[in-house]
Protein backbone atom coordinates (compact mmCIF):
# COMPACT_ATOMS: atom_id res chain seq x y z
CA UNK A 1 0.00 0.00 0.00
CA UNK A 2 1.33 3.46 -0.96
CA UNK A 3 0.55 6.76 0.80
CA UNK A 4 0.40 9.23 -2.09
CA UNK A 5 1.22 12.94 -2.12
CA UNK A 6 -0.28 15.63 -4.39
CA UNK A 7 0.77 15.06 -7.99
CA UNK A 8 2.23 11.60 -7.40
CA UNK A 9 1.11 8.65 -9.52
CA UNK A 10 1.46 4.90 -9.65
CA UNK A 11 0.41 2.14 -12.04
CA UNK A 12 -2.72 0.14 -11.29
CA UNK A 13 -2.16 -3.55 -10.69
CA UNK A 14 -5.85 -4.46 -10.94
CA UNK A 15 -8.20 -4.05 -13.94
CA UNK A 16 -11.08 -3.02 -11.66
CA UNK A 17 -10.47 -0.50 -8.90
CA UNK A 18 -12.79 0.97 -6.29
CA UNK A 19 -12.19 4.46 -4.88
CA UNK A 20 -13.92 5.58 -1.71
CA UNK A 21 -13.42 8.78 0.26
CA UNK A 22 -13.90 8.86 4.01
CA UNK A 23 -14.04 11.78 6.44
CA UNK A 24 -15.45 12.55 9.90
CA UNK A 25 -18.53 13.97 8.14
CA UNK A 26 -20.79 12.70 5.37
CA UNK A 27 -19.45 13.13 1.82
CA UNK A 28 -20.98 12.77 -1.63
CA UNK A 29 -18.69 11.04 -4.10
CA UNK A 30 -18.95 11.22 -7.88
CA UNK A 31 -16.99 10.23 -10.98
CA UNK A 32 -16.62 12.04 -14.29
CA UNK A 33 -15.41 10.42 -17.52
CA UNK A 34 -13.25 12.90 -19.43
CA UNK A 35 -12.04 12.93 -23.01
CA UNK A 36 -8.70 14.29 -24.31
CA UNK A 37 -10.06 17.86 -23.97
CA UNK A 38 -10.64 17.41 -20.24
CA UNK A 39 -14.43 17.55 -20.63
CA UNK A 40 -17.26 15.02 -20.40
CA UNK A 41 -18.61 13.83 -23.74
CA UNK A 42 -22.17 14.30 -22.47
CA UNK A 43 -24.02 14.55 -19.17
CA UNK A 44 -24.18 10.74 -19.16
CA UNK A 45 -20.49 10.78 -18.21
CA UNK A 46 -21.32 12.26 -14.78
CA UNK A 47 -21.76 9.28 -12.41
CA UNK A 48 -23.17 9.99 -8.96
CA UNK A 49 -25.92 8.91 -6.56
CA UNK A 50 -28.78 10.02 -8.88
CA UNK A 51 -27.08 8.57 -11.98
CA UNK A 52 -25.16 5.57 -10.63
CA UNK A 53 -23.94 3.96 -13.86
CA UNK A 54 -21.81 5.10 -16.76
CA UNK A 55 -19.65 3.32 -19.34
CA UNK A 56 -17.14 1.38 -17.24
CA UNK A 57 -17.87 3.42 -14.09
CA UNK A 58 -20.40 2.80 -11.30
CA UNK A 59 -21.42 4.55 -8.11
CA UNK A 60 -22.14 2.53 -4.99
CA UNK A 61 -23.84 3.93 -1.90
CA UNK A 62 -23.91 2.91 1.73
CA UNK A 63 -22.08 4.29 4.74
CA UNK A 64 -19.32 5.32 2.31
CA UNK A 65 -19.89 6.21 -1.34
CA UNK A 66 -17.64 4.37 -3.81
CA UNK A 67 -16.71 4.92 -7.44
CA UNK A 68 -15.68 1.70 -9.20
CA UNK A 69 -13.76 1.89 -12.47
CA UNK A 70 -13.60 -1.15 -14.76
CA UNK A 71 -10.69 -0.06 -16.92
CA UNK A 72 -11.40 -2.71 -19.54
CA UNK A 73 -14.91 -1.31 -20.09
CA UNK A 74 -14.00 2.39 -20.24
CA UNK A 75 -14.55 3.69 -23.81
CA UNK A 76 -11.45 4.29 -25.94
CA UNK A 77 -12.23 8.01 -26.26
CA UNK A 78 -12.15 8.49 -22.47
CA UNK A 79 -8.69 9.38 -21.15
CA UNK A 80 -9.41 9.62 -17.44
CA UNK A 81 -11.98 9.23 -14.70
CA UNK A 82 -11.82 11.87 -11.96
CA UNK A 83 -13.22 11.06 -8.53
CA UNK A 84 -14.66 14.01 -6.62
CA UNK A 85 -15.89 14.58 -3.07
CA UNK A 86 -18.31 17.24 -1.85
CA UNK A 87 -19.70 17.93 1.60
CA UNK A 88 -23.24 16.78 2.29
CA UNK A 89 -24.04 19.55 4.80
CA UNK A 90 -25.10 22.87 3.19
CA UNK A 91 -22.51 25.62 3.66
CA UNK A 92 -19.90 23.33 5.19
CA UNK A 93 -16.23 23.58 4.15
CA UNK A 94 -13.31 21.18 4.34
CA UNK A 95 -11.55 23.36 6.92
CA UNK A 96 -10.55 21.06 9.77
CA UNK A 97 -11.67 17.99 7.81
CA UNK A 98 -9.15 15.52 6.43
CA UNK A 99 -10.80 13.40 3.72
CA UNK A 100 -8.88 10.30 2.65
CA UNK A 101 -9.26 8.58 -0.71
CA UNK A 102 -8.59 4.84 -0.63
CA UNK A 103 -7.92 2.99 -3.87
CA UNK A 104 -8.66 -0.75 -3.70
CA UNK A 105 -8.56 -3.77 -5.94
CA UNK A 106 -12.30 -4.13 -6.58
CA UNK A 107 -11.94 -7.90 -6.77
CA UNK A 108 -9.94 -8.72 -3.66
CA UNK A 109 -10.52 -5.53 -1.66
CA UNK A 110 -6.77 -5.11 -1.16
CA UNK A 111 -5.71 -1.50 -0.57
CA UNK A 112 -3.45 -0.21 -3.37
CA UNK A 113 -3.01 3.41 -2.28
CA UNK A 114 -4.32 6.16 -0.01
CA UNK A 115 -4.28 9.94 -0.36
CA UNK A 116 -5.14 12.74 2.10
CA UNK A 117 -4.96 16.26 0.58
CA UNK A 118 -3.05 18.75 2.78
CA UNK A 119 -3.92 22.31 3.80
CA UNK A 120 -7.66 22.40 3.17
CA UNK A 121 -9.70 25.49 4.06
CA UNK A 122 -12.70 27.10 2.36
CA UNK A 123 -13.14 24.35 -0.22
CA UNK A 124 -16.59 22.76 -0.43
CA UNK A 125 -15.67 20.19 -3.09
CA UNK A 126 -12.49 18.42 -4.17
CA UNK A 127 -11.10 16.49 -7.09
CA UNK A 128 -9.47 13.75 -5.03
CA UNK A 129 -7.83 11.38 -7.52
CA UNK A 130 -7.90 10.56 -11.19
CA UNK A 131 -7.69 7.15 -12.82
CA UNK A 132 -6.10 7.75 -16.20
CA UNK A 133 -4.80 5.98 -19.29
CA UNK A 134 -1.17 6.46 -20.36
CA UNK A 135 0.41 4.59 -23.29
CA UNK A 136 -2.17 1.83 -23.06
CA UNK A 137 -1.72 1.31 -19.30
CA UNK A 138 -3.83 2.63 -16.44
CA UNK A 139 -2.53 4.68 -13.52
CA UNK A 140 -3.89 6.60 -10.55
CA UNK A 141 -2.80 10.14 -9.65
CA UNK A 142 -3.36 12.04 -6.41
CA UNK A 143 -4.84 15.50 -7.16
CA UNK A 144 -6.46 17.32 -4.20
CA UNK A 145 -7.73 20.29 -6.27
CA UNK A 146 -10.30 22.33 -4.31
CA UNK A 147 -13.42 24.22 -5.37
CA UNK A 148 -15.25 26.86 -3.32
CA UNK A 149 -18.62 26.33 -5.00
CA UNK A 150 -19.41 22.70 -4.40
CA UNK A 151 -20.30 19.90 -6.77
CA UNK A 152 -21.94 22.32 -9.20
CA UNK A 153 -18.63 24.12 -9.69
CA UNK A 154 -16.82 20.89 -10.50
CA UNK A 155 -19.57 19.74 -12.85
CA UNK A 156 -19.57 23.03 -14.74
CA UNK A 157 -15.78 23.09 -14.98
CA UNK A 158 -15.72 19.66 -16.61
CA UNK A 159 -18.47 20.47 -19.11
CA UNK A 160 -21.61 19.08 -17.46
CA UNK A 161 -24.75 21.07 -18.29
CA UNK A 162 -26.46 22.24 -15.09
CA UNK A 163 -30.11 23.22 -15.71
CA UNK A 164 -32.24 25.43 -13.50
CA UNK A 165 -33.97 22.43 -11.91
CA UNK A 166 -31.83 19.47 -12.89
CA UNK A 167 -32.81 15.92 -12.23
CA UNK A 168 -29.10 15.23 -12.62
CA UNK A 169 -26.68 16.43 -11.55
CA UNK A 170 -28.14 17.90 -8.33
CA UNK A 171 -26.74 18.19 -4.80
CA UNK A 172 -28.03 15.60 -2.34
CA UNK A 173 -30.62 16.81 0.14
CA UNK A 174 -33.21 15.26 2.40
CA UNK A 175 -36.54 14.73 0.56
CA UNK A 176 -38.10 16.70 -0.99
CA UNK A 177 -35.19 17.62 -3.24
CA UNK A 178 -34.67 21.37 -3.38
CA UNK A 179 -34.19 23.05 -6.76
CA UNK A 180 -30.63 23.92 -7.71
CA UNK A 181 -29.68 27.60 -7.99
CA UNK A 182 -30.92 29.30 -11.14
CA UNK A 183 -27.36 29.84 -12.30
CA UNK A 184 -24.35 27.88 -11.06
CA UNK A 185 -21.60 29.88 -9.38
CA UNK A 186 -18.41 30.52 -11.30
CA UNK A 187 -15.54 28.10 -10.69
CA UNK A 188 -13.39 28.71 -7.61
CA UNK A 189 -10.94 31.58 -7.74
CA UNK A 190 -8.00 29.19 -7.72
CA UNK A 191 -7.89 27.64 -11.20
CA UNK A 192 -7.05 24.01 -11.78
CA UNK A 193 -3.30 23.44 -11.87
CA UNK A 194 -1.77 24.04 -15.28
CA UNK A 195 -0.62 21.13 -17.39
CA UNK A 196 2.71 19.57 -16.54
CA UNK A 197 5.70 20.97 -18.40
CA UNK A 198 9.20 19.59 -18.84
CA UNK A 199 12.67 21.01 -19.40
CA UNK A 200 12.88 20.63 -23.18
CA UNK A 201 12.48 24.36 -23.92
CA UNK A 202 15.13 25.64 -21.53
CA UNK A 203 14.69 27.39 -18.18
CA UNK A 204 11.16 27.13 -16.80
CA UNK A 205 9.91 30.15 -14.84
CA UNK A 206 7.43 28.88 -12.30
CA UNK A 207 4.62 30.65 -10.54
CA UNK A 208 3.20 29.59 -7.19
CA UNK A 209 1.80 26.02 -7.28
CA UNK A 210 3.09 25.35 -10.81
CA UNK A 211 4.94 22.09 -11.47
CA UNK A 212 7.70 21.07 -13.86
CA UNK A 213 8.70 17.48 -14.56
CA UNK A 214 12.47 17.02 -14.41
CA UNK A 215 12.47 15.35 -17.81
CA UNK A 216 14.58 16.41 -20.76
CA UNK A 217 14.55 14.79 -24.17
CA UNK A 218 12.13 12.19 -22.87
CA UNK A 219 14.53 11.06 -20.14
CA UNK A 220 14.34 11.79 -16.40
CA UNK A 221 17.07 13.97 -14.93
CA UNK A 222 18.67 11.48 -12.56
CA UNK A 223 22.07 13.14 -12.10
CA UNK A 224 23.08 15.81 -9.61
CA UNK A 225 20.99 18.97 -9.28
CA UNK A 226 21.69 22.08 -7.24
CA UNK A 227 19.02 24.19 -5.59
CA UNK A 228 20.22 27.76 -5.35
CA UNK A 229 18.47 30.19 -3.02
CA UNK A 230 19.07 33.92 -2.93
CA UNK A 231 17.79 37.14 -1.42
CA UNK A 232 18.68 40.79 -0.88
CA UNK A 233 17.73 43.19 1.92
CA UNK A 234 14.85 45.48 0.97
CA UNK A 235 14.98 49.26 0.69
CA UNK A 236 12.63 51.57 2.58
CA UNK A 237 12.44 55.31 2.01
CA UNK A 238 15.55 55.00 -0.11
CA UNK A 239 17.52 53.36 2.69
CA UNK A 240 18.62 49.76 2.81
CA UNK A 241 17.24 47.60 5.59
CA UNK A 242 20.02 46.18 7.76
CA UNK A 243 21.68 42.91 6.81
CA UNK A 244 19.49 39.85 7.13
CA UNK A 245 20.67 36.37 8.09
CA UNK A 246 18.52 33.91 6.15
CA UNK A 247 19.13 30.18 6.21
CA UNK A 248 18.37 27.73 3.39
CA UNK A 249 17.58 24.13 4.28
CA UNK A 250 16.11 20.98 2.78
CA UNK A 251 13.96 18.42 4.57
CA UNK A 252 13.83 14.84 3.25
CA UNK A 253 10.56 12.91 3.76
CA UNK A 254 9.38 9.36 3.23
CA UNK A 255 6.14 8.29 1.52
CA UNK A 256 4.21 8.83 4.76
CA UNK A 257 5.40 12.46 4.99
CA UNK A 258 7.65 11.62 7.92
CA UNK A 259 11.01 13.36 8.23
CA UNK A 260 13.99 11.24 7.18
CA UNK A 261 16.69 13.89 7.74
CA UNK A 262 17.39 17.64 7.48
CA UNK A 263 20.30 19.40 5.74
CA UNK A 264 21.03 22.95 6.97
CA UNK A 265 23.94 25.20 8.02
CA UNK A 266 24.48 23.10 11.15
CA UNK A 267 24.49 19.78 9.26
CA UNK A 268 26.09 20.32 5.86
CA UNK A 269 25.83 16.72 4.65
CA UNK A 270 23.11 14.09 5.10
CA UNK A 271 22.30 10.65 3.72
CA UNK A 272 26.00 9.77 3.37
CA UNK A 273 26.77 12.88 1.35
CA UNK A 274 23.94 12.48 -1.16
CA UNK A 275 22.66 15.93 -0.08
CA UNK A 276 25.23 18.69 0.60
CA UNK A 277 24.84 22.28 1.84
CA UNK A 278 27.17 25.08 0.66
CA UNK A 279 27.42 26.70 4.10
CA UNK A 280 25.88 29.65 5.93
CA UNK A 281 25.61 33.15 4.41
CA UNK A 282 25.03 35.65 7.21
CA UNK A 283 24.10 38.75 5.20
CA UNK A 284 22.77 38.01 1.72
CA UNK A 285 25.63 40.07 0.25
CA UNK A 286 26.96 39.42 -3.24
CA UNK A 287 25.58 38.47 -6.61
CA UNK A 288 24.21 35.04 -7.41
CA UNK A 289 22.96 32.39 -5.03
CA UNK A 290 23.46 33.14 -1.34
CA UNK A 291 23.23 29.49 -0.34
CA UNK A 292 22.90 26.32 -2.37
CA UNK A 293 22.08 22.69 -1.73
CA UNK A 294 23.29 19.91 -4.03
CA UNK A 295 21.23 16.73 -4.37
CA UNK A 296 22.47 13.62 -6.15
CA UNK A 297 19.01 12.47 -7.25
CA UNK A 298 20.13 9.13 -8.60
CA UNK A 299 21.74 8.18 -5.29
CA UNK A 300 18.88 9.12 -2.97
CA UNK A 301 17.74 6.16 -0.87
CA UNK A 302 14.46 4.59 -1.97
CA UNK A 303 12.78 5.66 1.29
CA UNK A 304 13.10 9.35 0.31
CA UNK A 305 10.07 10.28 -1.81
CA UNK A 306 9.95 14.05 -1.27
CA UNK A 307 12.22 17.02 -0.57
CA UNK A 308 11.04 20.41 0.70
CA UNK A 309 13.37 23.42 0.40
CA UNK A 310 12.90 26.16 2.99
CA UNK A 311 14.31 29.57 3.93
CA UNK A 312 14.19 30.95 7.47
CA UNK A 313 15.05 34.33 9.00
CA UNK A 314 17.33 33.27 11.82
CA UNK A 315 17.73 36.90 12.89
CA UNK A 316 13.95 37.19 13.34
CA UNK A 317 13.30 39.81 10.68
CA UNK A 318 10.22 39.37 8.51
CA UNK A 319 10.17 38.55 4.82
CA UNK A 320 8.70 41.99 4.20
CA UNK A 321 12.31 43.16 4.83
CA UNK A 322 13.60 40.86 2.09
CA UNK A 323 13.82 41.66 -1.62
CA UNK A 324 14.38 39.41 -4.64
CA UNK A 325 13.99 36.11 -2.81
CA UNK A 326 14.13 33.22 -5.26
CA UNK A 327 14.93 29.55 -5.68
CA UNK A 328 16.37 28.02 -8.83
CA UNK A 329 17.24 24.50 -9.85
CA UNK A 330 20.46 23.94 -11.78
CA UNK A 331 22.10 20.98 -13.46
CA UNK A 332 24.74 19.98 -10.92
CA UNK A 333 27.27 19.07 -13.64
CA UNK A 334 26.93 21.94 -16.13
CA UNK A 335 25.46 24.72 -13.97
CA UNK A 336 22.65 25.19 -16.51
CA UNK A 337 19.55 26.75 -14.91
CA UNK A 338 16.62 24.35 -15.29
CA UNK A 339 13.80 26.03 -13.35
CA UNK A 340 13.33 29.22 -11.37
CA UNK A 341 10.76 30.54 -8.89
CA UNK A 342 10.79 34.20 -7.83
CA UNK A 343 8.74 35.22 -4.79
CA UNK A 344 6.55 38.07 -6.00
CA UNK A 345 4.73 38.67 -2.71
CA UNK A 346 5.99 38.64 0.85
CA UNK A 347 4.39 38.26 4.24
CA UNK A 348 5.45 39.51 7.66
CA UNK A 349 6.58 36.06 8.77
CA UNK A 350 9.96 34.44 9.41
CA UNK A 351 9.90 31.27 7.28
CA UNK A 352 8.88 30.24 3.78
CA UNK A 353 8.48 26.88 2.06
CA UNK A 354 10.06 27.69 -1.30
CA UNK A 355 9.53 24.55 -3.37
CA UNK A 356 9.31 20.77 -3.27
CA UNK A 357 10.68 17.86 -5.29
CA UNK A 358 8.55 14.71 -5.43
CA UNK A 359 9.70 11.34 -6.77
CA UNK A 360 7.17 9.75 -9.14
CA UNK A 361 6.59 6.02 -9.36
CA UNK A 362 8.16 6.11 -12.84
CA UNK A 363 11.41 7.34 -11.26
CA UNK A 364 11.22 10.90 -12.56
CA UNK A 365 11.13 13.89 -10.21
CA UNK A 366 8.79 16.87 -10.28
CA UNK A 367 9.46 20.34 -8.87
CA UNK A 368 6.56 22.45 -7.58
CA UNK A 369 6.83 26.10 -6.53
CA UNK A 370 5.27 26.66 -3.09
CA UNK A 371 5.82 30.16 -1.66
CA UNK A 372 4.01 29.26 1.58
CA UNK A 373 4.93 31.41 4.59
CA UNK A 374 5.34 30.06 8.14
CA UNK A 375 6.19 31.58 11.51
CA UNK A 376 9.50 29.89 12.29
CA UNK A 377 13.06 31.21 12.59
CA UNK A 378 14.63 27.76 12.20
CA UNK A 379 14.15 24.71 10.01
CA UNK A 380 12.92 22.73 13.03
CA UNK A 381 9.60 24.60 12.84
CA UNK A 382 9.31 23.86 9.12
CA UNK A 383 9.19 20.07 9.39
CA UNK A 384 5.48 19.74 10.10
CA UNK A 385 4.25 22.33 7.54
CA UNK A 386 6.72 20.92 5.02
CA UNK A 387 5.23 17.45 5.39
CA UNK A 388 1.74 18.89 5.00
CA UNK A 389 2.83 20.59 1.76
CA UNK A 390 3.83 17.29 0.12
Amino acid sequence: MTAMTPGSNLPLTAPRVAVDVTAPTRLDISGLLLGPDGKVRSDNDFVFYNQPTGPGVTHGGGQVDTITVDTGAVPADVDKVVVTASLDAPGATFSGTEPTATVRDAGSGAVLATFTPPRLGSETALVMVEVYRRNGAWKVRAVGQGYANGLGGIATDFGVSVDEEPSAPAPRAAPPVAPAPSAPPAPAAAPPPPGKINLDKGTVNLRKNETVSLVKGGQPVLTSVRMGLGWEPAFRAGKRVKEIDLDASVIAYDANRKKVDVCYFGKLQILKGVIQHSGDNLTGEGAGDDESITVHLGDLPAEVSGLVFTVNSFSGQKFTDVAKAYSRLLDGRTGEELARFDLTNSEARTGVLMCKLIRQFSGEWEMTALGEYVDSRTVRGMIKPGGAAL
